[in-house]
């Protein structure tokens, strides 16, 4: 099976608890905490965006309203902005909802990634579609999501997001077992969820960007809960692979998990240090803390 269909629609699930940063999540969702001056979704959002894809669907929870809010419209704020005269503050604030298209849908429970995804296909229907996982807030250019959707256009199927990982991290992630065709594209013989170092047939770790296909849906239906009663995406993509072919991209850019305390605290200060107004003061920042 093949698709030539545009990608349109962004799959964002976000119906976690949070927990690995825990009570900063007790009301507020991870993916509005702060990198810097933006929230670690928005990140994803403008990625996406700059990608050419603006159907914006949200997989949240039903208490997680605050997503939603974050990407509306505030009319009294952008008033006394306006009344201020801080039209770049303005103009940077409607930017992002000016360009998306913003849908929810409620995930009862978080039973897992492949759960997550099955919950966006009413919205999704029957097209091709991106799944970005908030937490790897990623810095490249061409964005990350552009870099997969060049491979996309050429091999018509689903395109994984790959990352080279230490060997004694490989237990953290899904690896794949994939064959060169050049240009840093793989295609992908299996798919390992979590292997330890001795068992992982590569250091290539799926990292939070998918390019997936609608035929996705019945094959995580078909796979079904794991023992930890969850539905995982990595499984359904292996049940997948039995019928079609599928495709991985190694990342050119840098990837920041924001999902944990520590790799929150270094995508903080990785874009400090790009940042204009803070990258001069940073070292002087750090050295005062010694």
């Amino acid at each position: 099976m093949s698709t030539s269909r545009t990608i349109r629609k962004v799959v964002f699930p976000a119906a976690g608890l949070g927990t690995r940063i825990l009570p900063a999540t007790t009301v507020v969702p991870k993916e509005l905490l702060p990198i810097l001056d933006k929230p670690i979704i928005q990140y994803g959002v403008e990625e996406a965006l700059a990608s050419g894809l603006n159907e914006i669907i949200l997989v949240t929870s039903p208490g997680k309203t605050m997503l939603e809010d974050h990407f509306d419209r505030h009319p009294e704020l952008e008033e006394i902005l306006e009344r201020r005269g801080k039209s770049a503050l303005l103009d940077g604030l409607r930017e992002v909802s000016r360009q998306m298209e913003l849908s929810t849908v409620f995930q009862d429970e978080p039973l897992g990634l492949g759960h997550a995804v099955l919950a966006s296909r009413e919205l999704v229907d029957d097209e091709p579609f991106a799944v970005i996982l908030s937490d790897d807030v990623i810095d490249a250019d061409p964005p990350a999501l552009r870099q997969m959707l060049a491979v996309f256009d050429d091999v018509a199927g689903p395109v994984l997001l790959v990352e080279r990982v230490p060997r004694d991290a490989v237990h953290r992630y899904g690896i794949i077992d994939g064959a060169s065709l050049g240009s840093d594209v793989y295609r992908v013989n299996d798919l390992v969820e979590k292997p330890s170092p001795e068992n992982a047939p590569s250091d290539l770790a799926i990292i939070g960007r998918y390019l997936l296909t609608p035929d996705i849906y019945p094959a995580l239906e078909e796979t079904g809960k794991d023992a930890g009663d969850e539905i995982q995406l990595t499984d359904g993509l292996r049940r997948l692979l039995q019928t079609r072919p599928i495709h991985a991209v190694v990342l050119d850019g840098i990837r920041q998990d924001a999902g944990n305390k520590l790799g929150y605290l270094r995508a903080i200060l990785y874009f400090a240090r790009k940042h204009p107004d803070l990258a001069d003061h940073l070292p002087e920042l750090l050295r005062s803390l010694e």
